[in-house]
């Protein structure tokens, strides 16, 4: 840890000495948490250390996912009036070079000096069934409801709204004519488990560029 995290700065990519740093944040089970572990462990994810885990309520089980793997882990209350300063803080404590939302629902203001470095994952092709509201099973349900025919995920840079930050990535699973939320939610889970892993690899070896709000990917 830093003895004053402000004076972190995130290292550019792609990251050289030594693996890329990440923080992830979770408001729940922390199945996102627990994929990309498994994945660096497994050594499909390369280059990759996971540094940190932030989340916004002391109920969050992937807390415990964190505290088996003896990373350090902090609870900043969704409730605060200066969360994200205080994520940020933990996230520069940590010296993160990269931030992942793995199924953190509230709303993070992004700082400068983290811009293109907080990916976020929705179970939902954006900008269909996305937005403010738009989380966990009803996502899914307003899929079905609204008849389409696919569905999947969409890995994004966060900004400082709902959903809006420029696509790095998605990925398409059909939605089938018996399909419930809960059936098609498990097939998006299981894209958004290749997706994430991918969009981390993509963005820390630096074969992600943007053009205003478009992203191109480079070889």
């Amino acid at each position: 840890m830093l003895t004053n995290p402000s004076d972190f700065k995130p290292r550019p990519f792609p990251v050289t000495g030594g693996p890329a740093r990440v923080a992830v944040c979770i408001s729940g089970s922390g199945t996102t948490l627990a994929n990309i572990l498994a994945r660096v462990d497994d050594g499909r994810l390369p280059g990759v250390e996971v540094v940190a885990v932030v989340a916004d309520r002391e109920s969050a089980r992937g807390l415990e996912i964190a505290k088996a793997r003896g990373i350090p882990a902090t609870v900043v209350s969704r409730k605060s009036q200066t969360m994200s300063l205080e994520i940020f803080s933990a996230i520069r404590a940590a010296r993160a070079d990269l931030v992942v939302l793995g199924g953190f629902l509230s709303l993070l203001f992004v700082p400068d000096d983290y811009e293109n470095r907080v990916l976020n994952i929705h179970p939902s092709l954006i900008p269909a069934f996305c937005g403010r509201g738009y989380y966990g099973r009803a996502v899914h349900q307003a899929a079905v409801d609204a008849g389409v025919k696919f569905s999947g995920c969409t890995v994004h840079y966060a900004d400082r709204s709902y959903d809006t930050g420029p696509i790095i990535l998605q990925k398409v699973v059909p939605v089938l004519d018996n399909d419930t939320a809960e059936s098609l939610a498990a097939r998006v889970f299981q894209a958004e488990c290749e997706a994430m892993p991918e969009a981390i690899s993509l963005v820390t070896r630096a074969r992600v560029s943007r053009i205003g709000r478009r992203t191109i990917l480079n070889d």
